[in-house]
């Protein structure tokens, strides 16, 4: 079915939620609202600086545009169990089929001498950084200011369940698994048809909330109810969604929305994922709630249940990425 000509999800001012001045239940109703309709919304007066991201903006393209020898400077299997660094075009799986985009894999900035790396504790570690660049002073920068703003997102998703504001804090966010990822789509990995041709196949992400920034190419498409509608760039904003966790926390009232990439740019296409997600340690329970399970497998393409899962989050997490990097899966870890 083709895609709505334009978005329909919605854009909400999360200022209240980061100057602490205005409501903030109601923006935090409009975000559990969006949560139940589409699993999807886009963020403005989120306080992040666009200097900042334009300067992040700017060091991904001229890493980008350097040969893939220099690129395999920082290559993945260099980062080892920390599972971070660069790899290539196609490297990546997306339900089984290679991704058409190269990018770069980060995480919290952790020592070696930190217990959990010491533990051998995987996606936990040094990052990988290009050299002879402030690329790791920006990224770093940059997480940070993602990670405050997950939590305000995350008070609010609370908020919207008629729970405390620090439900999530308590439990699993305290100290949170943040992932983030700095995305290339090239324009000229396409073949002739590139209407027909996925950048990233049809997916939900894994944790509890994701916040993507986009350049201003286009292409993301989401699923709601069976329909596929456009999530163009909107200057100055975010797009949030959830993933499977809150999925299964909130027994699929907040249900974790499929989506896909399509790059129809004729350019190369950036993109900077963002995963604010439970401690990898956290056992994952639903919220006790007085609700049935509500559970769309068999409208998701792998047609599985995130209910049925029962362990810790790295549990989840591992058992996805070996699927995502099998080669690099089973070389590591």
């Amino acid at each position: 079915m083709a895609p709505e000509a334009h978005s329909e999800i919605p854009v909400i001012d999360i200022n209240p939620l980061v100057s602490g001045v205005g409501d903030r239940q109601e923006v935090a109703a409009r975000i559990g609202q969006a949560c139940r309709d589409f699993g999807f919304f886009y963020i403005v007066g989120h306080g992040v600086d666009e200097n900042l991201q334009q300067r992040l903006e700017a060091l991904s393209r001229q890493f980008f545009a350097q040969d893939l020898d220099t690129k395999l400077k920082i290559r993945m299997s260099r980062g080892g169990r920390a599972w971070r660094g660069y790899f290539p075009v196609g490297a990546e799986l997306t339900s089984g089929k290679p991704d058409l985009k190269e990018g770069i894999y980060f995480g919290a900035e952790l020592k070696e001498d930190h217990p959990l790396v010491k533990a051998g504790t995987p996606l936990h570690g040094p990052n990988l950084f290009p050299s002879h660049s402030p690329f790791r002073e920006i990224t770093l920068e940059y997480m940070a200011a993602m990670t405050r703003l997950g939590h305000a997102l995350m008070a609010a998703v609370s908020l919207s369940l008629g729970l405390e504001r620090s439900y999530f804090a308590d439990r699993y966010t305290s100290d949170p698994l943040t992932l983030f990822r700095i995305f290339n789509y090239p324009a000229d990995s396409f073949g002739p048809d590139t209407q027909s041709s996925l950048s990233v196949g049809e997916h939900t992400d894994y944790g509890l909330l994701t916040i993507l920034r986009q350049d201003l190419s286009g292409g993301l498409q989401v699923k709601v109810k069976s329909r596929w509608v456009e999530a163009p760039p909107i200057p100055h904003s975010f797009v949030c969604n959830i993933g499977d966790m809150l999925d299964r926390l909130t027994k699929g009232r907040y249900l974790s929305t499929p989506h896909l990439v399509r790059n129809r740019a004729g350019s190369d296409r950036l993109s900077f994922a963002f995963f604010f997600d439970p401690n990898f340690n956290a056992e994952v329970r639903p919220i006790e709630m007085e609700t049935e399970v509500n559970d769309n497998k068999e409208a998701r393409w792998d047609h599985a249940s995130v209910h049925d899962f029962h362990g810790t989050y790295g549990d989840y997490l591992l058992s996805k990425v070996s699927k995502v990097f099998p080669q690099l899966h089973r070389e590591i870890l």
